[in-house]
């Protein structure tokens, strides 16, 4: 019984069998042996004995090259292999890290080397100052100087890649890595995170109490955003 052939579909943009127009094809057998450039027919009827398909692989070369495997199976190897691909091929992301006025020193490192690894794996950071209510006030140059403040303890090599401006819930800049790989970032280890006993407690006061007033958030040292 002779195997029933299936019909060409273009969303394939695979020839397929009698859909292949080429006169000749150098062909490639079913066990992976060069079988020399036949004639349509030829190449039809070697298919038919092994019952499979003809499916032209290279119908830009001259002549057209075509294999003679279950299109089924073809069909697998070829999303298989493009999957593959994909998955090596490295996609750039904006990533984005979030500081805020209050937030301890503890939070600070943690939050500077997750945007350094960021960083070392080619992505852009967006990093943010965020304000909310009075905070939104405050003079321009004091927060840009707390922003500023923390680019300086990501532990990579970074330069600006948008400058430091004014957004609609604080202030904004984006950074990306130096030249493609980051050289030589120092990598924070627990022992040289701060402890939270260690953060002054009027950083802890601040954080756990909203109504600390504007002055006494200017007064705190070593407190970052």
């Amino acid at each position: 019984m002779r195997k029933q052939r299936k019909k060409y579909n273009p969303k394939n943009r695979t020839r397929i069998n009698n859909a292949i127009y080429a006169k000749e094809l150098r062909v490639v057998g079913a066990d992976g042996e060069n079988l020399g450039v036949l004639s349509l027919d030829e190449a039809l009827k070697e298919a038919e004995n092994a019952k499979l398909d003809l499916i032209e692989i290279s119908p830009n070369a001259k002549p057209p090259v075509a294999k003679i495997m279950d299109f089924g199976l073809y069909r697998y190897e070829t999303k298989r292999k493009a999957s593959e691909v994909k998955a090596k091929a490295h996609v750039t992301e904006t990533k984005s890290v979030q500081v805020k006025i209050g937030t301890g020193e503890h939070d600070q490192a943690l939050k500077a080397k997750r945007a350094a690894e960021w960083l070392n794996e080619g992505h852009r950071v967006k990093v943010d100052l965020f304000l909310w209510g009075r905070y939104k006030y405050m003079e321009p140059a004091f927060l840009k100087e707390r922003l500023e403040r923390f680019l300086k303890i990501i532990p990579a090599d970074y330069k600006l890649a948008d400058t430091l401006r004014k957004s609609p819930k604080g202030f904004t800049c984006t950074i990306e890595r130096v030249g493609k790989s980051v050289k030589g970032p120092k990598i924070i280890s627990e022992d040289e995170i701060p402890e939270e006993k260690e953060v002054k407690k009027e950083v802890k006061e601040v954080a756990k109490s909203k109504k600390k007033s504007l002055d006494d958030l200017m007064d705190i040292e070593g407190g970052l955003l």
